[in-house]
C-alpha cells in the first residue's frame, strides 16, 4: 500500500501526509465491522484546501476518514483510493483510513495566526458519520475544536449517527453559521438495499432530519443521487418529496447521479448484475462524460423544484438553515473572548 507521497483526499495538500511507520492496522471481530480494515494514521494536515479547478461551493474542508463502509455504489470519492494503490471497489468499502490524531491537528491549525476562519464544509468527500465514527468518535472533538474557535461549517452525511452530537451543533449554532443536511435521494427501499447497502435506510435519515429540526438545528436535504431509469419516475420524485417535507426538512437541493472513473466501473459492474437491461440507456445517457446532460439535469431539477413548492419547501439558499438561535442559552457556553474576536 502506498502511503508516502499520499497528496490528500482529492483536495491540494503537501506530499507525505503521513508515513509508513504512523500507519496501525486493526481488524474487530464484530457484525459490524467483520471483513473491514481500519488503517490508524496521525496526519500531518487535517484543513484542505479544494482544488481550484473543483465544482465544489466551498473552499476548505476537514475528513477524518478516507474510504466508507456505506458502500455506495456510485460514490465519486472511490477514485481516492487508488492513491493508495488500492481498488476502487470492495478496497474503498473495507479498507478505511481513520486520522486518528484529527482533532488535536484541527485544534492546532485553527489556531495559526495564517487562518482566517474560514468556512469549513465535512462529509463532503466520505462521511463523517459513517459506523467508523462510532468506535473511533472523532467527530464531538472535531465539532469542540469548531466551537472554541467560533469557526462556521457544514455537515453533509447519510449517518443517523450525528443524532450523537445534537448538544454539540446546538452549542455551535449559538456561536457561528452552522449548516446541516443529510442525503435522501429516494425512499425506495428496494433500490436503497442494493445501491446504498452499508447507510441507514432512508426513513431512519428522515427520523433524524425531523428530530434535528425539533431540537433548534434545521436541517436540509441534498437529494441526491437521482438516479436515471430507477429513481426518477414522477411518482418517485414524488414520493421522496413528500416524505422529505413530512420530517420537516427547511430544504431540498436534486442531485442527479454522475459517475466519475473509479465510481463509474463499480456501478457498471452493479448495473451489470442487477439492471443489465438499462446498460445501453447509460451508455448513452452518460457519453458526454461524468454527467447526465444538461437538459436530463434540468428536468430532474425542475420537477422536484416544483413538487417542493407544492409541498411547502424550496432549494437549498445561502443562509438557510444557519446561526440557529437558542431560546435559552447556557452561560457556561458563552465563547470566552478568544472565540468572540471570531465572531
Amino acid at each position: 500500500m502506498r502511503w508516502d507521497n499520499l497528496t490528500g483526499d482529492g483536495e491540494a495538500a503537501a506530499p507525505a501526509l503521513f508515513s509508513t511507520d504512523a500507519v496501525v492496522s486493526r481488524t474487530f471481530d464484530t457484525p459490524e465491522f467483520r471483513g473491514i480494515t481500519f488503517h490508524e494514521i496521525r496526519a500531518r494536515s487535517i484543513v484542505n484546501r479544494v482544488p481550484g479547478a473543483s465544482r465544489m461551493p466551498f473552499e476548505w474542508t476537514v475528513n477524518p476518514y478516507r474510504g466508507c463502509t456505506h458502500a455506495c455504489v456510485y460514490c465519486f470519492a472511490r477514485k481516492t483510493h487508488s492513491y493508495l494503490d488500492l481498488d476502487t471497489g470492495l478496497d474503498f468499502d473495507t479498507q478505511v483510513v481513520v486520522k486518528v490524531n484529527a482533532p488535536e491537528l484541527l485544534r492546532r491549525e485553527l489556531a495559526a495566526p495564517r487562518w482566517r476562519g474560514e468556512h469549513i464544509a465535512m462529509g463532503t468527500n466520505v462521511d463523517c458519520y459513517q459506523r467508523a465514527e462510532g468506535r473511533y468518535q472523532l467527530m464531538p472533538g472535531i465539532l469542540g475544536a469548531l466551537v472554541e474557535r467560533a469557526n462556521p461549517f457544514s455537515i453533509l452525511t447519510k449517518g443517523t449517527l450525528i443524532l450523537r452530537d445534537l448538544e454539540l451543533l446546538r452549542r455551535a449554532a449559538r456561536v457561528t453559521d452552522v449548516g446541516v443536511s443529510v442525503s435522501v435521494g429516494f425512499t425506495d427501499s428496494t433500490l436503497w438495499r442494493t445501491v446504498e447497502p452499508g447507510t441507514p435506510s432512508p426513513e431512519r435519515r428522515l427520523d433524524a432530519v425531523r428530530t434535528l429540526s425539533e431540537h433548534g438545528v434545521p436541517c436540509g436535504v441534498l437529494m441526491a443521487p437521482v438516479i436515471p431509469f430507477l429513481g426518477d419516475s414522477p411518482e418517485q420524485l414524488r414520493a421522496t418529496v413528500r416524505a422529505i417535507a413530512e420530517a420537516g426538512a427547511t430544504s431540498v437541493t436534486p442531485l442527479v447521479l454522475h459517475l466519475r472513473p473509479g465510481a463509474r466501473e463499480w456501478f457498471t459492474a452493479w448495473l451489470t448484475r442487477h439492471h443489465p437491461r438499462l446498460l445501453k440507456r447509460y451508455d448513452a445517457l452518460y457519453d458526454g462524460g461524468s454527467y447526465a446532460p444538461k437538459w436530463y439535469q434540468r428536468r430532474i431539477t425542475g420537477m422536484v423544484h416544483d413538487l417542493a413548492a407544492e409541498y411547502g419547501i424550496g432549494p437549498y439558499e445561502p443562509g438557510t438553515h444557519r446561526a440557529v438561535p437558542d431560546p435559552a442559552p447556557d452561560p457556561a457556553d458563552s465563547p470566552g473572548p478568544a472565540q468572540l474576536s471570531l465572531l
